[in-house]
């Protein structure tokens, strides 16, 4: 199993110290850095930017909203950055939620799943290079026939020459359908607050994908990356501390994120059997109550879905994750030393 360094996205200014971060990552052996984007900093110009120093770690977005480019600008985006740094890129893309796509892009959200395969089927067009890129699906036509069109519109084939016709793409999903797609059309696949004790979930939804006629991959050849926080304490004492750092984050996700009918976390945290726990995260923090909130998260959730422990105890849950099929785990890291002492444990 290999490590990324999970970088995220900005808050209200730009965060100071990922220069370092980034070095200490690729001196220490990880294997890649993943930037993110919400509605504010995007996912590409921060790889490039902190990525230029580097030349060994996989450059990869973790997620880049779909709703926010045009299907071919995200391939150009892809295989820019792949030709600057020399074919490490690796492109996680995801649907977001209806929220942020038509509040923040104001581009429709229905029929995500739909969306996603013409997404992903004109980015490989365009990398493949092997002919002028068309699609006849809905969401995504080319050449645009639709309202206002000119009829001037034409297929096209990228000036560029990508440096590599098949740069591997990721995608986030969390629901059952979506799961099983990411296994049928995708390389690999981000999942958001996978756990070794919900890992039995998704196997059927994977299996689902695999067993798909002309899916891409097979278990032996997926990439699986896991987010989670790792770190390593000198004792209970400490640990009950971090624990009780995350339980805020974890409440956002699972009762303000989304729409109070339509919150893809919270439904997440439903299938995993924690559905009266949810509603009521969701109550008190709907209406203001947000330190009620995260009281309620109790510290066995946040233990499996974070890594939090002694050396030994850090080195025992990491395996359990491998288990589980995990090839990659995400981390976020606030010091370059933490990362290095990170790898030095896990070496």
């Amino acid at each position: 199993m290999k490590l990324g360094l999970q970088l995220g996205y900005w808050g209200a200014q730009p965060p100071a110290g990922v220069g370092e971060l980034v070095r200490a990552a690729e001196e220490s052996g990880f294997d890649a850095i993943f930037t993110a984007e919400a509605w504010g900093s995007d996912a590409f110009t921060p790889l490039a930017w902190w990525g230029r120093e580097t030349s060994r770690v996989r450059l990869g977005t973790s997620i880049v909203q779909m709703s926010g480019r045009t299907p071919t600008s995200i391939a150009m985006h892809a295989l820019t950055l792949d030709h600057l740094s020399g074919g490490r890129v690796v492109l996680g893309m995801g649907v977001s939620g209806p929220q942020v796509v038509e509040g923040w892009y104001g581009q429709p959200f229905a029929k995500p799943l739909a969306r996603t395969r013409e997404v992903v089927d004109i980015i490989r067009q365009v990398l493949a290079r092997e002919d002028k890129v068309t699609n006849d699906g809905p969401h995504h036509p080319l050449p645009y026939t639709g309202e206002g069109a000119t009829g001037l519109g034409k297929p096209l084939k990228s000036i560029v020459h990508p440096l590599r016709a098949d740069i591997p793409i990721w995608l986030g999903a969390e629901g059952p359908k979506n799961v099983a797609q990411t296994a049928e059309i995708a390389d690999g696949w981000i999942p958001i607050f996978y756990t070794p004790k919900s890992a039995a979930m998704y196997q059927p939804w994977l299996d689902e994908g695999f067993a798909r006629p002309g899916a891409r991959r097979t278990r032996a050849d997926f990439e699986i990356a896991a987010t989670c926080h790792l770190q390593i304490v000198k004792d209970a004492a400490e640990k009950q501390g971090v624990v009780d750092f995350m339980k805020p984050v974890i409440a956002l996700y699972m009762g303000g994120m989304g729409a109070k009918d339509q919150n893809f976390h919270k439904q997440v945290f439903e299938r995993m059997g924690h559905a009266d726990l949810a509603d009521e995260v969701q109550k008190l923090y709907l209406s203001g109550e947000k330190e009620r909130a995260a009281a309620l998260i109790p510290d066995e959730l946040v233990d499996d879905m974070h890594i939090i422990g002694t050396e030994g105890e850090v080195r025992e849950r990491v395996a359990a994750w491998e288990e589980t099929g995990v090839t990659t785990l995400l981390l976020s890291s606030h010091s370059a030393d933490e990362i290095r002492r990170i790898a030095e444990v896990l070496a």
